[in-house]
């Protein structure tokens, strides 16, 4: 049903710790692959993705855009899931994306969703987290709490331009509030 793709930057620790939160929809079934795409050429991620039943996409490039375009190019299932290295899904998300999608199937209409942004309860609380709280309320969800689509949809909206600076912000902007939902599953970022 689901192709996870999870850009890396060559970091073992939040890699694992994402792998690890999926592995109960991979057991439930939800989940078809998961691609961990790393341009780093470190060989560190190639590691995990061998001990860990993964796709390991290598990339050209340096940005995120790149990495995502790259994943979901080499993606097989209908539905993509985009996960940040780092990200856990708090337990529940394997129900609600079922429903999500079966949701969207029926009703034939083109719909994304992305979770909602939980801080981790050991991360400092700094500036810098207060004004990232005030952005997603002023603009939105943010590239960090995920994306899951249907693949035609994320076809025809053009997909993650892969040089583009801030491809997941030019991504949620060009799905729109009307054609977003926001999923009760939270998404906390560790590392």
């Amino acid at each position: 049903m689901l192709s996870v793709i999870i850009p890396t930057d060559g970091v073992e620790q939040t890699a694992v710790a994402t792998l690890a939160a999926l592995v109960p929809g991979a057991a439930a079934g939800v989940i078809r692959e998961v691609l961990l795409v790393d341009g780093t050429r470190n060989g560190v991620i190639e590691r995990v993705a061998d001990v860990a039943g993964c796709r390991f996409i290598g990339f050209e490039g340096s940005s995120q855009g790149a990495a995502l375009a790259a994943g979901a190019r080499q993606a097989r299932s209908p539905w993509l899931m985009f996960l940040p290295a780092g990200a856990v899904l708090e337990t529940g998300w394997i129900e609600e994306t079922t429903q999500f999608i079966q949701a969207v199937a029926t009703s034939g209409r083109d719909r994304a969703a992305v979770f909602r942004y939980a801080r981790s309860p050991y991360a400092n609380t700094a500036l810098r987290d207060i004004l990232w709280a005030v952005a997603r309320k002023l603009v939105g969800p943010l590239g960090d709490q995920g994306l899951l689509i249907a693949r035609e949809h994320y076809d025809r909206i053009g997909g993650y331009p892969p040089h583009a600076r801030h491809s997941e912000a030019r991504l949620l902007r060009r799905l729109g509030r009307s054609s977003r939902t926001m999923l009760r599953s939270r998404i906390v970022m560790v590392g």
